[in-house]
C-alpha cells in the first residue's frame, strides 16, 4: 500500500481528543466499484466519478459513506469529496475512494484518472523544405496539438494534391517529377497544408563546406555549421534546395539546417545528400577539457531546520539564508571571512518556511517569503537594511496572497521604480507589488494562465520568477515557460499591465515517463525555475517520484532521489521560443541555478553542486559533450540528514560560489584553475 494511502488511513482512525482508542472491527466492505471503470478526462475538463460498495457476498451495501480524496497528482488536477474531478493539465490523478461504516475500519480503493490532451486543434509540420529536386526523399515530421497546446499521439495522415510529382510513401515525401503540389497533414479535424515545388534542374555536383574553425580548433560541444551547394550540369547554383544531413561514426547530432555538434573527441564524416547525389567532408574534434578541481573554502552547518534560499547583499559582505521544514527564521551571516562565516542576527516570523530571499539592487531593503503561517496569513515581509548585518522588519504584505508565496523577485526599472514580482501558492497567479514605498507595499497587477471557469485554478501553479530588461520569465509548472512584458515595451507592457509575449509548453509526461515507471503515477514534475542569459533561457524542471525505493530506511540516501532536466531555450526570436539543448546530471535532479560569464552553477539536489561550461552556441546533450566543469558532493556525516546531499542552489560573487544545501547548510566553494596540460590542436 502506498504512503499516501497509509497516511489517509492513519488520519481517519485518529481517536477523539481525550478518549482512549477503541478497537475497530474489520470493514464489512469487500470491494468498491468505481464508475467509470477506466476514468479518462480531457485536460481543462471535468468528470464525475461515482462508487458503490459491495460486501463479501457481492451485495451492494447501503449503510456506507463514500468519499473521494486525491492521493497524488495535486499539481495537475483536483477531486472533491463527491467525486467531481477537475483536470487542469495532462497526467494521472490518483484518487482514493474511502468507504466508511460506523464501528469498523475504513476501506480504501484506489483508481487512476487519466487526464489526456483535448481534441486535435492544429498540426505542426517540421523540417520540410519548400523546394525539392527530382529523386529527393525527405522524412515527414508532424505533431498534433490540442487547443491548450498539449502534444497528442495521433498518427498524422499525409496526402498530396499532385502525387505524380510529389508522392507520400512510408513516412517520406518523394520528388518524382517537376511540378508543384500541396501536402496536407491531418489529425482528427485539424489540418495543415504545405506547398512544395519540385524543380526541373538535375544535381550534377554537390559540395559541402564548413564555417571557419576557431584558432584553437574544433572541440566537442562546438556547433559547426555545414552548408551544401548544389550545381547543375552547366555549373550554375540551384537555388532554394536543401540537402539531407547525416554523420558517422560516433555520438552527436546534426540538424536539418546542417548544424552539427559532436560529443566525442574523434574524426566525424559529415554527409549531405540531395536527390541521387551526395558529398562528404571530415571534421576532427578535440576534447573540450573544461574539468577543474574545486575546493571548499568555508562552511556554516544548519541542522535545526532545513536550509532554503541564499542571497548576498549587493555591496556588503553579508549573506541571508532562509529555513524550511518548520523553519520560522531568516539568518543574516557575516561572510567577510569566507573561511569562517558567522551568524550576526536573524528575523523570526510567523511562518513554517522562508523559501525565498532577495534584496533591492541598492541594498537598502530585503524581501522574504512566507509559507505555512499559523494564522494562514503568509505573503512577504519587507525588512530594512540600514545595518545589513542586523535587518529590521519594516512592513509586510499579505492581503491577496494569504495562501503563501513560494518565490519573489525584486526588480527596479528607471521608468517604473521598484516592484516585487511574486507567486501565489493558492491560485497559481502572478502578482506584482509596488515597493516604491517600502513601508506600504501595494498590489498593482495580477496575471495568470487561462483556465475555463468551471476548472477553477486546477492545474495552475507558478513556481518561480526571473525579471530582466523589463521581461518576466515565469516558470509555470504545467504551462511551461511564460514570457511577459512588464516594462520592456515589446508588447506595451508595464508592471501594472503585464502583457503576454510568448509561451514554451512541452510534454512533461513523455519527458519523465521513466520516473512514472519507477515510482508510479501522480509524481511531481513541472517547470521549476528560469534564467535569461544571452539569447537563451535556461529552464529547470523539478521532478520527484510518487514513491521512493520500497523497503529503504526513511531519510536515507536510498529512500528517494530527484530527477529532472535543464533545457536551453533559444529566444533569439522572443515570440517563437524553441528548445535546442539540455543537461541532466547523473543520479540527481536540477533545482536552482546561477550564471556568471560562461559558467552555469547548479544545485542538483542529491547529485550535489555542479558547474558546467555554456560558452558558445549550445545544441544537444551538454553533459555528453563533457561540458561539466566541477562537482562537489555536499554531504555531511553530521547533517540534518546524514551523509546525504540535497543541494538547493547557489549565488556567485568574486570567484566564490555560496551553495545552500537543504540538509547541510551553507557551503562556500571555489573552482580552482585547471591543472590539465593544454591539448594539442588536432588537424
Amino acid at each position: 500500500m502506498s504512503a499516501p494511502t497509509l497516511a489517509l488511513l492513519a488520519l481517519l482512525q485518529q481517536p477523539a481528543a481525550g478518549q482512549p482508542p477503541a478497537p475497530a472491527a474489520p470493514s464489512p466492505v469487500a470491494r468498491i466499484e468505481v464508475s467509470p471503470a477506466d476514468p479518462v478526462v480531457a485536460a481543462m475538463d471535468t468528470l464525475r466519478l461515482s462508487a458503490r460498495a459491495f460486501d463479501a457476498q457481492g451485495k451492494v451495501m447501503e449503510n456506507v459513506h463514500l468519499r473521494f480524496v486525491p492521493t497524488g497528482g495535486w499539481f495537475e488536477g483536483t477531486v472533491d469529496t463527491t467525486g467531481l474531478v477537475k483536470s487542469g493539465a495532462t497526467g494521472i490523478l490518483p484518487v482514493g475512494v474511502v468507504a466508511m461504516v460506523p464501528g469498523s475500519r475504513p476501506f480504501v480503493e484506489r483508481v487512476s484518472v487519466r487526464m489526456v490532451p483535448g481534441a486535435a486543434a492544429r498540426v505542426a509540420v517540421e523540417g520540410l523544405p519548400s523546394t525539392l529536386v527530382v529523386g529527393q526523399r525527405v522524412a515527414l515530421q508532424a505533431t498534433a496539438y490540442s487547443a491548450q497546446n498539449d502534444r497528442r499521439e495521433d498518427a498524422v495522415r499525409w496526402s498530396s494534391s499532385m502525387p505524380g510529382a510529389v508522392a507520400v510513401r512510408d513516412g517520406f515525401v518523394v520528388a518524382l517529377a517537376p511540378g508543384r503540389a500541396v501536402l496536407t497533414a491531418e489529425a482528427g479535424r485539424a489540418r495543415t497544408t504545405v506547398p512544395v515545388t519540385v524543380v526541373a534542374a538535375r544535381v550534377a555536383s554537390l559540395q559541402v563546406t564548413a564555417g571557419a574553425a576557431p584558432s584553437a580548433g574544433w572541440r566537442t560541444g562546438d556547433v559547426i555549421r555545414f552548408s551544401a551547394v548544389a550545381k547543375d550540369a552547366q555549373g550554375k547554383v540551384i537555388p532554394g534546395v536543401a540537402a539531407t544531413w547525416s554523420f558517422s561514426p560516433g555520438q552527436g547530432m546534426i540538424d536539418p539546417d546542417g548544424a552539427f555538434v559532436g560529443y566525442e573527441a574523434r574524426p566525424y564524416t559529415i554527409t549531405a545528400s540531395l536527390g541521387d547525389r551526395s558529398a562528404t567532408t571530415i571534421v576532427t574534434l578535440a576534447p573540450r577539457d573544461v574539468r577543474r578541481p574545486a575546493s571548499v573554502v568555508g562552511r556554516l552547518p544548519r541542522t535545526r531546520f532545513t536550509t532554503e534560499e541564499v542571497w548576498l547583499h549587493p555591496t556588503e559582505k553579508v549573506a541571508y539564508l532562509g529555513s524550511g521544514s518548520g523553519g520560522d527564521v531568516m539568518y543574516a551571516i557575516d561572510i567577510s571571512n569566507p573561511a569562517a562565516p558567522v551568524v550576526t542576527d536573524s528575523l523570526v516570523s510567523n511562518t513554517r518556511r522562508v523559501n525565498d530571499v532577495m534584496t533591492t539592487a541598492d541594498g537598502r531593503y530585503l524581501v522574504f517569503t512566507r509559507e505555512g503561517a499559523s494564522d494562514r496569513r503568509n505573503g512577504v515581509v519587507v525588512a530594512s537594511l540600514e545595518d545589513p548585518r542586523h535587518p529590521k522588519v519594516l512592513s509586510e504584505y499579505t492581503a491577496t496572497v494569504t495562501a503563501g508565496v513560494h518565490s519573489a523577485f525584486v526588480y527596479t526599472q528607471p521608468k517604473f521604480g521598484t516592484h516585487v514580482y511574486l507567486t501565489n501558492d493558492g491560485t497559481g497567479a502572478f502578482h506584482i507589488l509596488d515597493l516604491n514605498d517600502p513601508k506600504s507595499p501595494k498590489e498593482v497587477a495580477v496575471w495568470k494562465t487561462p483556465r475555463p471557469e468551471f476548472a477553477g485554478d486546477a492545474g495552475r501553479s507558478l513556481h518561480d520568477v526571473d525579471v530582466q530588461d523589463g521581461l518576466a520569465y515565469l516558470s509555470y509548472w504545467n504551462d511551461g515557460l511564460v514570457i511577459l512584458d512588464v516594462g520592456n515595451g515589446i508588447k506595451g507592457g508595464s508592471p501594472s499591465n503585464p502583457v503576454l509575449v510568448s509561451q514554451y509548453k512541452y510534454d512533461l509526461n513523455d519527458l519523465y515517463r521513466q520516473v512514472e515507471a519507477a515510482g508510479g503515477p501522480g509524481f511531481i514534475r513541472g517547470t521549476h525555475t528560469a534564467w535569461r542569459h544571452r539569447n537563451y533561457v535556461f529552464i529547470a524542471d523539478e521532478v520527484f517520484p510518487a514513491s521512493g525505493l520500497q523497503g529503504a530506511p526513511a531519510n536515507s540516501a536510498s529512500a528517494g532521489r530527484a530527477y529532472g532536466r535543464l533545457q536551453v531555450i533559444d529566444i533569439s526570436d522572443l515570440t517563437k521560443p524553441k528548445s535546442v539543448a539540455f543537461y541532466e546530471p547523473e543520479n540527481g535532479g536540477v533545482h536552482n541555478i546561477w550564471i556568471a560569464g560562461d559558467t552555469l552553477y547548479m544545485g542538483a539536489y542529491n547529485a550535489g553542486f555542479r558547474t558546467f561550461d555554456i560558452s558558445g552556441e549550445l545544441r544537444g546533450d551538454l553533459r555528453a559533450q563533457a561540458r561539466e566543469m566541477a562537482h562537489v558532493h555536499t554531504a555531511d556525516p553530521q547533517g540534518k540528514v546524514i551523509n546525504t546531499p540535497m543541494t538547493w542552489g547557489v549565488v556567485v560573487r568574486d570567484g566564490l560560489a555560496y551553495v545552500n544545501d537543504m540538509y547541510n547548510g551553507l557551503w562556500i566553494v571555489r573552482m580552482e584553475p585547471s591543472k590539465a596540460p593544454k591539448p594539442k590542436v588536432m588537424q
